[in-house]
């Protein structure tokens, strides 16, 4: 099991959190400084950042390459950027954006939930591609690709029969390996996979959000090991962000009452 090196401060709920040059980013659902600014040696607070009309945040990613940050926004459809002073665009999606990940040629994939399709986009917003996964792909929240050109893409929830991870070819025509199935609490099964995080070596860590726990899987999407479980957590974790420089793993830990996120932490673990 990971150790909890460090907890941030409890307070609206936790939608995403990374790290850019020398400092965590957090992003929590509030009317404004929905990004909180932590130094990432002492975790003491930097700075707060404004998202111009921001609505319903849903998902946060870096690209040190271009030393920037986006963010999807549900309800306006769009990915707001933001870069290392604070200076906010945005660009249309034309889907509800959910979960973000940047590839090895630096453009972000925009995995639009309701749509059932991955996009592409530039830094600057222009489109290069839109996919769609193979049919039994249902509900995808969140796709990273790795070094092969493959991707691997989490999918279900609600009343969806499958809950898996799985990796789709580069040509996005057939599923490589899975891991999952029916939905339930046993090892080899996820409720609610919906948020993935990928390290030098190609290991998985996957977010299974009601049964509190993070999994760890291979690069052949085989079980490992959990290395978050659900007695090292308050509430639910929603979010993942892996700092393969550090060996931290970064785990946005939140409360659901009455059907919606009430608050939320940043839980640190030493994986």
């Amino acid at each position: 099991m990971g150790q909890v090196v460090h907890t941030l401060n409890e307070s609206e709920p936790v939608y995403g959190v990374t790290s850019l040059a020398g400092e965590i980013y957090v992003l929590r659902s509030k009317v404004r400084d929905e990004v909180e600014v932590y130094d990432v040696i002492t975790y003491r607070s930097q700075r707060f950042l404004t998202l111009p009309k921001a609505r319903l945040v849903a998902d946060m990613t870096s690209c040190e390459h271009y030393c920037c940050i986006y963010i999807s926004d549900v309800y306006v459809e769009c990915i707001h950027r933001l870069d290392a002073q604070g200076a906010a665009t945005q660009w249309p999606v034309k889907d509800k954006p959910w979960g973000l990940s940047v590839n090895a040629q630096h453009n972000l994939l925009v995995t639009c939930h309701v749509a059932c399709k991955i996009k592409e986009f530039t830094t600057d917003g222009h489109i290069v591609r839109t996919v769609c996964p193979p049919g039994d792909v249902i509900n995808p929240w969140h796709t990273v690709q790795v070094r092969s050109g493959q991707f691997i893409v989490c999918h279900g929830g609600g009343g969806d029969a499958v809950h898996r991870v799985c990796m789709i070819s580069a040509d996005w025509r057939h599923i490589v390996h899975s891991h999952g199935g029916q939905p339930g609490s046993d090892i080899g099964q996820y409720n609610g996979p919906f948020h993935l995080a990928v390290d030098n070596d190609e290991f998985v860590f996957v977010v299974d959000v009601y049964n509190r726990r993070v999994t760890l899987l291979s690069p052949t999407l085989h079980y490992v090991r959990q290395v978050v479980s659900s007695d090292q957590l308050k509430w639910l974790p929603l979010r993942v962000y892996l700092d393969t420089h550090k060996g931290f793993l970064y785990v946005a830990d939140n409360e659901r009452k009455f059907g919606s996120w009430r608050t939320g932490r940043v839980v640190v673990f030493s994986v």
